[in-house]
Protein backbone atom coordinates (compact mmCIF):
# COMPACT_ATOMS: atom_id res chain seq x y z
CA UNK A 1 0.00 0.00 0.00
CA UNK A 2 1.18 3.07 -0.25
CA UNK A 3 -0.15 7.12 -0.05
CA UNK A 4 -1.86 7.82 -2.64
CA UNK A 5 -4.17 4.37 -1.44
CA UNK A 6 -4.85 6.55 1.60
CA UNK A 7 -6.81 9.09 -0.68
CA UNK A 8 -4.29 11.69 0.02
CA UNK A 9 -3.26 14.40 -3.00
CA UNK A 10 -0.81 13.92 -5.62
CA UNK A 11 0.60 17.17 -4.32
CA UNK A 12 1.08 15.36 -0.74
CA UNK A 13 1.79 12.06 -1.99
CA UNK A 14 5.21 13.81 -4.27
CA UNK A 15 6.24 15.82 -1.31
CA UNK A 16 6.36 12.58 0.77
CA UNK A 17 8.64 11.28 -1.86
CA UNK A 18 10.98 14.29 -2.11
CA UNK A 19 11.55 14.12 1.18
CA UNK A 20 12.15 10.14 1.47
CA UNK A 21 8.88 9.24 3.33
CA UNK A 22 7.77 5.82 1.01
CA UNK A 23 5.61 3.98 2.32
CA UNK A 24 2.71 4.36 5.31
CA UNK A 25 3.12 2.85 8.82
CA UNK A 26 -0.27 0.76 10.47
CA UNK A 27 -1.28 3.92 12.64
CA UNK A 28 -1.41 5.63 9.10
CA UNK A 29 -2.84 3.12 7.40
CA UNK A 30 -6.05 2.84 9.82
CA UNK A 31 -6.09 6.90 10.69
CA UNK A 32 -5.55 8.80 7.84
CA UNK A 33 -9.34 7.56 5.71
CA UNK A 34 -11.21 7.96 9.10
CA UNK A 35 -9.83 11.36 9.71
CA UNK A 36 -10.19 12.74 5.48
CA UNK A 37 -13.81 10.99 6.17
CA UNK A 38 -14.50 13.66 8.83
CA UNK A 39 -14.48 11.18 11.90
CA UNK A 40 -12.55 11.87 15.85
CA UNK A 41 -9.78 9.50 16.24
CA UNK A 42 -7.96 7.82 18.94
CA UNK A 43 -4.48 6.89 17.74
CA UNK A 44 -2.17 4.72 20.42
CA UNK A 45 1.10 3.20 18.76
CA UNK A 46 4.46 2.80 19.56
CA UNK A 47 7.46 5.06 19.73
CA UNK A 48 8.43 6.07 16.34
CA UNK A 49 5.70 4.78 14.17
CA UNK A 50 4.45 7.84 12.39
CA UNK A 51 1.80 9.34 14.40
CA UNK A 52 2.72 12.99 13.64
CA UNK A 53 2.31 12.55 9.84
CA UNK A 54 -0.98 10.34 10.61
CA UNK A 55 -2.50 13.64 11.89
CA UNK A 56 -0.44 16.15 9.64
CA UNK A 57 -1.41 14.94 6.26
CA UNK A 58 -5.20 14.95 6.50
CA UNK A 59 -5.06 17.96 7.84
CA UNK A 60 -2.99 19.87 5.34
CA UNK A 61 -5.31 17.85 2.80
CA UNK A 62 -8.24 19.53 4.52
CA UNK A 63 -6.91 23.05 4.84
CA UNK A 64 -5.85 23.06 0.51
CA UNK A 65 -9.33 22.47 -0.08
CA UNK A 66 -10.80 25.23 2.15
CA UNK A 67 -7.93 27.33 3.02
CA UNK A 68 -7.81 29.96 5.84
CA UNK A 69 -6.51 30.35 9.24
CA UNK A 70 -6.78 29.45 12.26
CA UNK A 71 -7.49 26.35 10.76
CA UNK A 72 -6.14 23.56 12.96
CA UNK A 73 -4.78 23.81 17.00
CA UNK A 74 -2.02 21.06 17.89
CA UNK A 75 -1.48 21.13 21.19
CA UNK A 76 1.68 19.15 23.19
CA UNK A 77 3.19 18.92 26.80
CA UNK A 78 6.46 20.03 25.74
CA UNK A 79 8.12 23.04 23.91
CA UNK A 80 10.54 20.95 22.18
CA UNK A 81 7.72 18.70 20.73
CA UNK A 82 5.90 21.21 19.85
CA UNK A 83 8.82 22.75 17.88
CA UNK A 84 9.05 19.43 16.40
CA UNK A 85 5.65 18.93 14.57
CA UNK A 86 5.61 22.39 13.10
CA UNK A 87 9.00 21.61 11.48
CA UNK A 88 7.23 18.44 9.89
CA UNK A 89 3.98 20.76 8.73
CA UNK A 90 6.83 23.49 7.65
CA UNK A 91 8.43 20.55 5.43
CA UNK A 92 5.39 19.34 4.07
CA UNK A 93 3.41 22.48 4.05
CA UNK A 94 6.30 24.53 2.01
CA UNK A 95 5.48 24.29 -1.61
CA UNK A 96 1.41 25.28 -0.47
CA UNK A 97 3.51 28.47 1.90
CA UNK A 98 1.80 26.82 4.79
CA UNK A 99 1.76 29.70 7.48
CA UNK A 100 2.38 28.09 10.97
CA UNK A 101 2.91 29.24 14.67
CA UNK A 102 4.39 27.79 17.90
CA UNK A 103 3.24 28.91 21.16
CA UNK A 104 5.45 28.22 23.71
CA UNK A 105 7.01 29.71 26.92
CA UNK A 106 9.97 30.98 27.19
CA UNK A 107 9.67 33.26 24.02
CA UNK A 108 8.47 36.72 23.57
CA UNK A 109 4.55 36.89 24.15
CA UNK A 110 4.44 40.19 22.26
CA UNK A 111 5.73 38.21 19.23
CA UNK A 112 3.74 35.29 19.28
CA UNK A 113 0.65 37.67 19.94
CA UNK A 114 1.61 39.52 16.68
CA UNK A 115 1.87 36.08 14.72
CA UNK A 116 -1.30 35.03 16.11
CA UNK A 117 -3.50 37.55 14.97
CA UNK A 118 -1.88 37.50 11.28
CA UNK A 119 -4.11 34.43 11.10
CA UNK A 120 -1.83 31.17 10.73
CA UNK A 121 -2.99 28.04 9.47
CA UNK A 122 -1.49 25.91 12.28
CA UNK A 123 -1.24 26.73 15.16
CA UNK A 124 1.16 24.30 17.45
CA UNK A 125 1.42 25.16 21.17
CA UNK A 126 1.62 24.19 24.73
CA UNK A 127 -1.34 24.72 27.03
CA UNK A 128 0.04 27.21 29.45
CA UNK A 129 1.26 29.52 26.95
CA UNK A 130 -1.92 29.59 24.62
CA UNK A 131 -3.98 29.86 27.48
CA UNK A 132 -2.27 33.25 29.25
CA UNK A 133 -2.65 34.12 25.79
CA UNK A 134 -6.68 33.57 25.23
CA UNK A 135 -6.90 35.25 28.99
CA UNK A 136 -4.95 38.37 28.24
CA UNK A 137 -5.90 39.56 24.83
CA UNK A 138 -8.19 39.30 22.11
CA UNK A 139 -6.36 39.83 18.94
CA UNK A 140 -7.21 36.13 17.41
CA UNK A 141 -9.85 33.88 17.75
CA UNK A 142 -10.28 29.97 17.53
CA UNK A 143 -14.34 29.77 17.25
CA UNK A 144 -13.38 28.63 13.40
CA UNK A 145 -10.88 25.98 14.00
CA UNK A 146 -11.72 22.86 11.77
CA UNK A 147 -9.38 20.51 13.83
CA UNK A 148 -7.97 19.72 17.41
CA UNK A 149 -5.41 17.55 17.89
CA UNK A 150 -4.00 17.06 21.60
CA UNK A 151 -0.67 15.04 20.40
CA UNK A 152 1.01 12.60 23.58
CA UNK A 153 -2.97 13.34 24.94
CA UNK A 154 -2.04 11.01 28.06
CA UNK A 155 0.48 13.25 29.27
CA UNK A 156 -2.35 16.53 28.67
CA UNK A 157 -5.24 14.90 29.96
CA UNK A 158 -3.61 13.43 33.57
CA UNK A 159 -4.33 16.33 35.66
CA UNK A 160 -1.46 18.71 34.99
CA UNK A 161 -3.09 20.89 32.38
CA UNK A 162 -6.48 21.02 33.29
CA UNK A 163 -7.13 24.23 34.31
CA UNK A 164 -5.22 25.40 30.94
CA UNK A 165 -7.01 23.03 29.00
CA UNK A 166 -10.27 23.92 30.17
CA UNK A 167 -9.51 27.44 29.60
CA UNK A 168 -8.64 26.67 25.79
CA UNK A 169 -12.06 24.38 25.34
CA UNK A 170 -14.03 26.73 26.09
CA UNK A 171 -12.79 29.34 23.73
CA UNK A 172 -13.24 26.27 20.89
CA UNK A 173 -16.12 25.63 18.45
CA UNK A 174 -18.38 22.91 19.32
CA UNK A 175 -18.11 21.31 15.64
CA UNK A 176 -14.78 20.93 15.23
CA UNK A 177 -13.03 17.30 14.90
CA UNK A 178 -11.08 16.15 17.74
CA UNK A 179 -7.77 13.71 17.42
CA UNK A 180 -5.75 12.12 20.40
CA UNK A 181 -2.92 11.01 19.81
CA UNK A 182 -0.22 8.95 22.39
CA UNK A 183 2.43 6.11 22.66
CA UNK A 184 0.54 4.90 25.77
CA UNK A 185 -2.82 3.40 26.36
CA UNK A 186 -2.98 4.93 29.83
CA UNK A 187 -6.02 4.83 32.66
CA UNK A 188 -7.09 8.73 30.95
CA UNK A 189 -7.60 7.81 27.94
CA UNK A 190 -9.49 5.12 28.20
CA UNK A 191 -11.71 6.70 30.39
CA UNK A 192 -11.71 9.07 26.94
CA UNK A 193 -12.47 5.82 25.21
CA UNK A 194 -15.65 5.70 27.08
CA UNK A 195 -17.11 8.92 26.78
CA UNK A 196 -16.36 10.02 23.00
CA UNK A 197 -19.11 9.90 20.29
CA UNK A 198 -20.01 6.68 19.26
CA UNK A 199 -18.50 7.19 15.71
CA UNK A 200 -15.39 7.77 17.03
CA UNK A 201 -12.44 5.69 15.66
CA UNK A 202 -9.94 4.76 17.97
CA UNK A 203 -6.95 2.90 16.62
CA UNK A 204 -4.61 0.91 19.35
CA UNK A 205 -1.86 -1.32 18.18
CA UNK A 206 -2.44 -4.74 18.85
CA UNK A 207 1.30 -5.69 19.63
CA UNK A 208 2.02 -7.25 23.10
CA UNK A 209 5.22 -5.80 23.14
CA UNK A 210 4.82 -2.12 23.87
CA UNK A 211 7.93 -1.10 22.54
CA UNK A 212 9.71 -1.61 18.93
CA UNK A 213 11.38 -4.86 17.97
CA UNK A 214 14.48 -3.21 16.53
CA UNK A 215 15.16 -2.40 20.37
CA UNK A 216 17.79 -4.10 22.91
CA UNK A 217 16.80 -3.24 26.15
CA UNK A 218 19.59 -3.78 29.10
CA UNK A 219 20.29 -3.29 32.38
CA UNK A 220 23.09 -2.35 34.75
CA UNK A 221 22.83 -3.56 38.69
CA UNK A 222 25.80 -1.60 40.60
CA UNK A 223 25.40 -0.25 43.83
CA UNK A 224 24.01 3.38 44.18
CA UNK A 225 27.22 5.20 45.54
CA UNK A 226 29.13 3.96 41.96
CA UNK A 227 26.58 4.46 39.53
CA UNK A 228 27.92 7.95 37.79
CA UNK A 229 31.41 5.25 37.52
CA UNK A 230 28.99 2.80 35.77
CA UNK A 231 27.47 5.41 33.84
CA UNK A 232 31.11 6.90 32.70
CA UNK A 233 32.05 3.71 31.73
CA UNK A 234 29.02 2.47 29.68
CA UNK A 235 29.45 5.75 27.63
CA UNK A 236 33.11 4.88 27.22
CA UNK A 237 32.47 1.71 26.15
CA UNK A 238 30.20 2.90 23.58
CA UNK A 239 31.90 5.65 22.07
CA UNK A 240 34.79 3.00 21.64
CA UNK A 241 32.59 0.80 19.29
CA UNK A 242 30.76 3.27 17.63
CA UNK A 243 31.85 6.57 16.86
CA UNK A 244 29.20 8.69 15.39
CA UNK A 245 26.00 7.12 17.20
CA UNK A 246 24.00 9.54 19.45
CA UNK A 247 23.17 8.75 22.96
CA UNK A 248 20.34 10.12 24.89
CA UNK A 249 21.02 10.17 29.10
CA UNK A 250 17.97 10.57 31.01
CA UNK A 251 17.75 11.61 35.18
CA UNK A 252 15.25 12.97 37.13
CA UNK A 253 15.69 16.54 38.29
CA UNK A 254 17.00 19.40 36.58
CA UNK A 255 19.88 20.14 38.99
CA UNK A 256 21.26 16.36 38.90
CA UNK A 257 21.15 16.89 34.61
CA UNK A 258 23.03 20.30 35.50
CA UNK A 259 25.08 18.29 37.56
CA UNK A 260 26.12 15.45 34.64
CA UNK A 261 26.63 17.73 31.87
CA UNK A 262 29.22 19.21 33.95
CA UNK A 263 30.88 16.37 35.03
CA UNK A 264 31.18 14.44 31.70
CA UNK A 265 32.46 17.42 30.26
CA UNK A 266 34.88 17.13 32.70
CA UNK A 267 36.09 13.91 32.19
CA UNK A 268 36.37 14.03 28.47
CA UNK A 269 33.06 13.77 26.83
CA UNK A 270 31.33 16.76 24.73
CA UNK A 271 27.54 17.11 25.77
CA UNK A 272 24.81 18.99 25.58
CA UNK A 273 21.82 19.49 28.78
CA UNK A 274 18.52 20.07 28.21
CA UNK A 275 15.69 20.89 31.62
CA UNK A 276 13.17 23.25 32.16
CA UNK A 277 15.66 25.29 34.19
CA UNK A 278 17.50 26.80 30.87
CA UNK A 279 15.98 29.89 28.68
CA UNK A 280 14.01 28.52 25.78
CA UNK A 281 16.57 29.44 23.56
CA UNK A 282 19.67 27.59 25.18
CA UNK A 283 17.33 24.73 24.83
CA UNK A 284 16.70 24.91 21.23
CA UNK A 285 20.55 26.02 20.57
CA UNK A 286 21.44 22.34 22.65
CA UNK A 287 19.15 20.42 20.93
CA UNK A 288 20.31 22.24 17.38
CA UNK A 289 23.94 21.21 18.47
CA UNK A 290 22.80 17.70 18.96
CA UNK A 291 20.41 17.03 16.03
CA UNK A 292 23.92 18.44 13.95
CA UNK A 293 26.24 15.84 15.37
CA UNK A 294 28.07 19.09 17.04
CA UNK A 295 27.66 17.46 20.61
CA UNK A 296 26.56 13.35 20.23
CA UNK A 297 25.47 13.23 23.69
CA UNK A 298 22.92 14.82 25.56
CA UNK A 299 21.34 14.80 29.10
CA UNK A 300 18.05 15.49 29.98
CA UNK A 301 15.22 15.25 32.25
CA UNK A 302 11.82 13.96 31.27
CA UNK A 303 10.85 16.91 28.97
CA UNK A 304 13.40 15.25 25.99
CA UNK A 305 11.08 11.84 26.52
CA UNK A 306 8.11 12.27 24.15
CA UNK A 307 8.29 13.10 20.48
CA UNK A 308 11.59 13.98 19.67
CA UNK A 309 12.14 12.39 16.83
CA UNK A 310 16.03 12.54 15.69
CA UNK A 311 17.19 9.40 14.48
CA UNK A 312 20.46 9.09 14.66
CA UNK A 313 19.99 8.65 18.15
CA UNK A 314 21.85 4.90 19.03
CA UNK A 315 22.03 5.10 22.58
CA UNK A 316 19.76 5.46 25.43
CA UNK A 317 20.69 5.53 29.27
CA UNK A 318 18.77 5.89 32.38
CA UNK A 319 20.56 7.46 34.72
CA UNK A 320 18.24 7.39 37.17
CA UNK A 321 15.07 5.06 36.17
CA UNK A 322 11.90 6.34 36.12
CA UNK A 323 8.92 6.07 38.91
CA UNK A 324 6.57 5.33 36.04
CA UNK A 325 6.89 2.40 33.57
CA UNK A 326 5.17 4.67 30.81
CA UNK A 327 7.95 7.17 31.31
CA UNK A 328 10.12 4.34 30.51
CA UNK A 329 8.61 3.65 27.11
CA UNK A 330 8.91 7.05 25.95
CA UNK A 331 12.47 7.61 27.23
CA UNK A 332 13.87 4.40 25.16
CA UNK A 333 11.45 5.33 22.32
CA UNK A 334 14.02 7.51 21.52
CA UNK A 335 15.72 5.11 19.55
CA UNK A 336 14.97 2.35 17.25
CA UNK A 337 12.82 5.05 15.08
CA UNK A 338 11.87 4.16 11.81
CA UNK A 339 13.09 0.90 11.62
CA UNK A 340 16.72 1.90 12.71
CA UNK A 341 18.60 -0.20 15.32
CA UNK A 342 18.89 1.20 18.68
CA UNK A 343 19.93 -0.21 22.27
CA UNK A 344 18.51 0.83 26.14
CA UNK A 345 20.68 0.69 28.58
CA UNK A 346 19.25 1.04 32.28
CA UNK A 347 21.50 1.42 35.25
CA UNK A 348 19.67 -0.32 38.25
CA UNK A 349 20.68 0.10 42.04
CA UNK A 350 19.38 -2.41 44.82
CA UNK A 351 16.84 0.59 45.28
CA UNK A 352 15.28 0.00 41.83
CA UNK A 353 14.10 -3.70 41.60
CA UNK A 354 10.80 -3.36 41.56
CA UNK A 355 10.44 -0.77 39.61
CA UNK A 356 12.47 -2.54 36.76
CA UNK A 357 9.79 -5.40 37.74
CA UNK A 358 7.18 -3.27 36.72
CA UNK A 359 8.64 -2.16 33.88
CA UNK A 360 8.85 -5.94 32.57
CA UNK A 361 5.53 -6.22 33.11
CA UNK A 362 4.31 -3.00 31.39
CA UNK A 363 6.88 -4.38 27.93
CA UNK A 364 6.17 -7.85 28.39
CA UNK A 365 9.82 -8.25 28.12
CA UNK A 366 12.93 -9.35 30.32
CA UNK A 367 15.26 -6.72 30.24
CA UNK A 368 18.82 -8.67 29.46
CA UNK A 369 22.06 -8.22 31.98
CA UNK A 370 24.64 -5.52 30.24
CA UNK A 371 28.10 -6.72 30.75
CA UNK A 372 30.38 -3.88 32.20
CA UNK A 373 33.59 -4.16 33.63
CA UNK A 374 33.82 -3.47 37.29
CA UNK A 375 37.94 -3.10 37.27
CA UNK A 376 37.00 -0.52 34.76
CA UNK A 377 34.75 1.17 36.69
CA UNK A 378 37.17 0.77 40.31
CA UNK A 379 40.47 2.81 38.05
CA UNK A 380 37.99 6.02 37.50
CA UNK A 381 35.74 6.15 40.48
CA UNK A 382 37.62 8.44 42.10
CA UNK A 383 38.49 10.75 39.35
CA UNK A 384 34.39 10.82 38.79
CA UNK A 385 33.79 11.66 42.02
CA UNK A 386 36.05 14.38 42.68
CA UNK A 387 34.87 15.69 39.08
CA UNK A 388 31.45 15.72 40.20
CA UNK A 389 31.68 17.10 43.56
CA UNK A 390 33.68 19.96 42.30
CA UNK A 391 30.69 20.49 40.04
CA UNK A 392 28.76 20.28 43.01
CA UNK A 393 30.70 23.35 44.73
CA UNK A 394 30.74 25.60 40.74
CA UNK A 395 26.82 24.73 40.61
CA UNK A 396 26.30 26.07 44.19
CA UNK A 397 28.66 29.52 44.06
CA UNK A 398 25.89 29.94 40.86
CA UNK A 399 22.07 31.09 41.22
CA UNK A 400 20.73 27.94 40.12
CA UNK A 401 18.73 26.82 43.36
CA UNK A 402 17.68 30.49 43.57
CA UNK A 403 16.56 30.54 39.66
CA UNK A 404 14.09 27.46 40.95
CA UNK A 405 12.54 28.59 44.12
CA UNK A 406 11.80 31.86 42.19
CA UNK A 407 10.43 30.03 39.53
CA UNK A 408 8.67 28.19 41.54
CA UNK A 409 7.06 31.09 43.48
CA UNK A 410 5.89 32.60 40.00
CA UNK A 411 4.28 29.35 39.28
CA UNK A 412 2.08 29.57 42.81
CA UNK A 413 0.93 33.23 42.20
CA UNK A 414 0.11 32.25 39.44
CA UNK A 415 -2.26 29.54 39.86
CA UNK A 416 -3.66 31.81 42.67
CA UNK A 417 -2.09 30.23 45.92
CA UNK A 418 0.41 32.08 48.35
CA UNK A 419 3.86 30.86 48.30
CA UNK A 420 4.89 31.89 51.59
CA UNK A 421 1.55 30.06 52.89
CA UNK A 422 2.52 27.08 50.66
CA UNK A 423 6.31 27.13 51.91
CA UNK A 424 4.80 26.80 55.67
CA UNK A 425 2.65 24.36 54.52
CA UNK A 426 5.50 22.07 53.23
CA UNK A 427 8.11 22.54 56.10
CA UNK A 428 4.76 20.88 58.24
CA UNK A 429 4.74 18.52 56.11
CA UNK A 430 8.52 17.92 56.06
CA UNK A 431 9.03 18.23 59.76
CA UNK A 432 6.48 16.21 60.61
CA UNK A 433 8.21 13.32 58.19
CA UNK A 434 11.26 14.01 59.96
CA UNK A 435 10.00 12.58 63.51
CA UNK A 436 7.77 9.91 61.79
CA UNK A 437 11.66 8.88 60.38
CA UNK A 438 12.83 9.23 63.85
CA UNK A 439 10.18 7.51 65.45
CA UNK A 440 10.64 4.64 63.15
CA UNK A 441 14.43 4.35 63.46
CA UNK A 442 13.74 4.34 67.41
CA UNK A 443 11.30 1.25 66.83
CA UNK A 444 13.77 -0.38 64.47
CA UNK A 445 17.17 0.02 66.80
CA UNK A 446 14.52 -1.75 70.04
CA UNK A 447 14.03 -4.49 67.11
CA UNK A 448 17.64 -5.81 67.63
CA UNK A 449 19.65 -6.34 70.41
CA UNK A 450 22.51 -5.77 71.69
CA UNK A 451 23.73 -8.87 69.98
CA UNK A 452 22.70 -7.79 66.63
CA UNK A 453 25.04 -6.85 63.82
CA UNK A 454 25.51 -3.20 63.90
CA UNK A 455 25.81 -3.38 59.69
CA UNK A 456 22.63 -5.02 59.32
CA UNK A 457 20.82 -2.38 61.60
CA UNK A 458 21.76 0.13 59.79
CA UNK A 459 21.36 -1.46 56.21
CA UNK A 460 17.58 -2.22 57.85
CA UNK A 461 17.46 2.01 58.77
CA UNK A 462 19.22 2.58 55.20
CA UNK A 463 16.23 0.92 53.09
CA UNK A 464 13.65 1.94 55.11
CA UNK A 465 14.64 5.66 54.74
CA UNK A 466 15.21 5.26 50.49
CA UNK A 467 11.75 4.02 50.00
CA UNK A 468 9.84 6.27 51.81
Amino acid sequence: MNFQDLNLSKYLCDQLNAVGVKSPTEIQKNCIPKILDGIDCIGCAKTGSGKTLAFALPILQKLWEEPYGIFALILTPTRELAYQIADQFAVIGKPKNLRHCVVTGGMEMIVQARELSNKPHIVVATPGRLADHLESCDTFSLKRIQFLVLDEADRLLGGKFDKQITTIFNALPKERQTLLFSATMTETLEKVKMITKKNTFVFESTAEVKTVDELEQFYVLCPYNVKDGYLVEIVRNFREKDEKGLIMIFTDTCKNCQLLHMTLNEVGFDTVSLHAMMSQRQRLAGLAKFKSHVSKILIATDVASRGLDIPAVALVINHIIPNNATDYVHRVGRTARAGRQGRAVSIVTQHDVKLVKAIEQKINIRLKEYDVSGLHVAKILTQVHVTKREAQIKLDETDFDERRLINKRKKLINEGKDPDKVEQEIKRKRKEKNRERYERRNLISKNYDGNSNNSEQDDHINNVDKHE
